[in-house]
Parts: C-alpha cells; structure tokens; sequence
C-alpha cells in the first residue's frame, strides 16, 4: 500500500478518449472487467462538410451498446451550428452534457482550426459558445490544452470562459505543438487554476497510482482527474487508484487475458476481415505493452504478426513469458 495521508475517495475518475481505440465495445470490457472510472467519455463527433451524422458516430452512443453508468459524448468543430446540430442529436439519445474538444493535438486538425488550433481565435470560441449555451439546455464542458503554439493561449482565453456557463473544464498543461512529448507544465496549470472561475479537471500523465498521489498532493483541490493512454497501457489503473495500491493484481496477466480474450472477440465480430481486425489489435498492444516486464520486447512480438494466426501465437507467447505458464490459445 502507499501512504494516504493526503489521499481519499472523494474524487472521480474520468476515461478520456482516444480516437479509433476508446469505442463502446472497449469501453464496456474496461468497466465490466476492471472498473473504477466513473465517466468515460466516448471519441469526438466530427461532422464532414454537412449536418449529418456518420452511422459509426450514431452506434458508439446508442444508449442500448452502451452499459457504462456514466458517458458523456464529445464533439470536434469550430462552427455553432455544426456545435447545435450534435448537441440536439445527443440530447435525443437522452445525454445530459457535451463536451466540446479543443485540446487535440494533431497538427491535421489544428491546422484546420480545430482541436488546439483553436484556442487561440478567442473571440470565435467566445461568439461560438454564447449561440450554443443560450440555443441549448445541455450542460457543455471543454477539453483544453494551454494552447497550440504558445502556453499562453489558454491564458489569454480563460478571463472569456469565466464569463459563460460551462460545467467545467479539462485541462492538459502541454501545447499541441508537444503533442505528448515533454513534461507537462504543472506551473502554467496551477496558473490556470488561479485564473479560472470555473471547476477544473487534470489532465495529462497520470500513468501510474504514484504519479496521481503526487498530482493529488500538489492540487487537492482538485476531484476529477481525467485519465487518457493510462487507461489503455493499465486498464487495472483506475482500480488501482481507488484502491490505494500500487501492485497489480496477483493473477492480473490471467485477469488480463480474459478481459483481451473478450476484447478480440468483439472486435472479431464487428471489424470486416483479418486485416482491419490485425491492425485495430496492434493499436491496442502499442499501449498494452507498458503494463509487462519488457514493453519493447512485447511490442515487436505482436507488430511483427503478419496474420491473426501469428498474432494469436504471439498473444500466447507473451503471456506465457510473463508468467511461465501456459495460456490457452484465444480461439481454441
């Protein structure tokens, strides 16, 4: 166990999502198997040039997929109208809050004035904002980063943000310009919090319970904490925090197959063909691999699987690695 002194369980946990890797059916397997988040947010809505939903969108929310208590859908745009569209589309499917994402970080979205790249246009972030929170009557949080060229934009922006009726905001203390390269700067965040008026969310690197007591012991008065790639690398991790506890489980690799023998399955049923299904498995490993005892080791095993005969081998032969037992082929 490690020292409580300034920790308890009056926090929640936020899953924040990865685009391609964090949909319902992940989500579910995480929540049944491991448990300990208590919202997940479902991968950003983006629409392409027309109000119009694409059906991959529409499933990932369908309340009758979805068995997490708590989910709140996330939309990627830099229009109010595109904005009002989803959020009236969301609020028909029965949810409760919006997120509005302007903290991704990939330059093709940025460039296009979205994600990060946005931060900066303060008076259109102020425009859009003041037509979708007086149109709608869902609750709408934001996901920021400190900006995307400069540590100073979020600065600059959130003196306007106080001004609005926003649930609350998310923040990771990198620029988009890091991507997730560097440190994250625990000052300029701690700046933000002095600034802003409104409830704020950590987060960014909490890949570890020793990294979240240490952010907790430095913000206690923060009681949400968003937790993105960690909950991927080590989907025991929000148990873990809850719990108090450093250690995995004893049985945490055979705790692990079951839940990536369900995962594969799912993915199996819903993906067209061993190529598609390969390729989203290995996506999955990039993160997965953190959690054994030689990540990279692990990571060639699987990325040099070149069908999902070789990939099932290769599931079966890290386990047994891990553990010197033998495993049960995924499909036997």
């Amino acid at each position: 166990m490690i020292a409580s002194s300034n920790q308890n369980n009056d926090f929640r946990i936020i899953s924040s999502p990865l685009q391609g890797l964090t949909d319902y059916r992940f989500r579910n397997l995480v929540h049944e198997h491991f448990g300990g988040i208590d919202i997940f947010f479902a991968p950003y809505i983006r629409l392409q040039g027309s109000l119009e939903i694409k059906n991959s969108y529409k499933n990932d929310l369908l309340p009758s997929l979805n068995k997490v208590e708590n989910l709140v859908p996330q939309v990627m745009t830099s229009k109010s109208d595109e904005f009002l569209f989803v959020a009236d589309f969301v609020k028909q499917l029965g949810y409760k809050e919006l997120n509005w994402n302007l903290g991704c970080p990939y330059p093709m979205v940025a460039k296009r004035g979205m994600g990060s790249g946005l931060i900066k246009e303060i008076d259109k972030i102020d425009s859009i904002l003041s037509a979708v929170t007086s149109a709608c009557d869902i609750d709408i949080s934001l996901k920021l980063r400190l900006g995307y060229e400069s540590n100073q934009e979020t600065l600059n922006l959130l003196p306007v943000l106080n001004n609005h009726k926003i649930k609350y905001l998310i923040i990771h203390p990198r620029i988009g310009k890091q991507l997730y390269k560097g440190d994250a700067d625990l000052e300029l965040f701690e700046q933000c919090m002095d600034i802003c008026n409104l409830p704020i969310v950590y987060n960014g690197d909490i890949d570890s319970v020793e990294k979240f007591v240490s952010l907790k012991q430095r913000f206690p008065n923060i009681n949400q904490w968003a937790i993105g790639r960690g909950v991927i690398s080590n989907p025991f991790l929000a148990g873990m925090i809850k719990s108090n506890t450093v250690h995995l489980p004893e049985d945490w690799v055979k705790q692990f197959e079951l839940f990536h023998d369900a995962l594969f399955k799912s993915m199996n049923e819903s993906l067209s063909g061993p190529g598609h299904l390969l390729i989203k498995m290995q996506g999955y490993w990039e993160y997965f691999c953190n959690m054994f005892t030689n990540p990279h080791k692990t990571f060639k095993i699987i990325r040099k699987a070149k069908s999902i005969a070789a990939y099932e081998n290769g599931v079966v032969e890290i386990l047994k690695q891990e553990t010197g037992k033998n495993f049960k082929t995924l499909r036997s």
